[in-house]
């Protein structure tokens, strides 16, 4: 019913924002994940998840429209409710979630308070088909923390480059030496896409 919100950011917290559209403040609900995205700007749009029981209507707001699919897809799954899939949130980034459920990951998920081996499993079984169907994914990589690596992929999308080729060929050139600039690994990368 809402998909999104956008208006003046009116209280900000770890928890949840207040945010006042034409004259009507919205309680909304976020995770860690979007609390760390959201600046102190005044404006502020949301994406957001209305979920509706027999006594609430709870609003719940992502900073990404990623973040809310993986909000939803962890729904899905039986024991998992809002608050739980909420702490996941928090706990790790969307990304993360998806690809420990991708790569069947258990113990990072089951890293996250609350969640034991079972409710893990669970959400790997229940949600690995999806995760690879919705992110077309083929074979994943060992997660990397090469911000450069990461800038670069985002810069070769820009220029028009599918994703998962540019990864592949982004992967090679980083592979061959870490140490390369993000520049660099453009320049390189686009001699061989």
């Amino acid at each position: 019913m809402i998909t999104h919100l956008k208006g003046k950011l009116v209280e900000k917290n770890p928890t949840h924002v207040v945010i006042e559209c034409a004259g009507v403040g919205y309680f909304v609900n976020i995770s860690l994940h979007t609390f760390s995205k959201i600046g102190d700007s005044e404006s502020i749009q949301l994406y957001t998840h209305l979920q509706v029981k027999e006594d609430s209507h709870t609003l719940f707001g992502f900073s990404e429209k990623s973040e809310r699919e993986i909000f939803r897809l962890l729904l899905s799954v039986s024991g998992i409710g809002s608050s739980t899939a909420r702490t996941m949130l928090s706990s790790l980034s969307p990304g993360q979630i998806r690809d420990a459920i991708a790569t069947g990951d258990v113990p990072t998920i089951q890293g996250i308070k609350g969640i034991g081996a079972k409710t893990a499993q669970r959400v790997i079984l229940d949600l690995k088909d999806k995760v690879l169907k919705v992110y077309d994914i083929d074979e994943l990589s060992a997660p990397s923390n090469n911000t450069n690596k990461d800038e670069a992929l985002s810069a070769l999308e820009v220029l028009g480059f599918v994703r998962k080729q540019a990864e592949k060929v982004v992967d090679k050139v980083v592979a061959q030496d870490p140490g390369l600039s993000v520049e660099d690994i453009i320049k390189f990368a686009l001699k061989n896409l």
